[in-house]
């Protein structure tokens, strides 16, 4: 990390925090029709433009 510049390290940071699954309250307020979150990525799978 010490080799990233911190305008790189300010945008992966905020995709980790965008990487959380969906609330116990969305589901339960959806009858579980909200399970899945279209932000997740999985950091094997998918490649980040950051």
């Amino acid at each position: 990390m010490s080799k990233l510049t911190k305008c790189r390290k300010i945008r992966l940071s905020k995709k980790t925090t965008q990487n959380r699954r969906v609330p116990q309250w969305v589901m339960v307020k959806t009858a579980r029709a909200v399970m899945a979150h279209p932000q997740r990525h999985s950091w094997r799978r998918s490649t980040l433009k950051v």
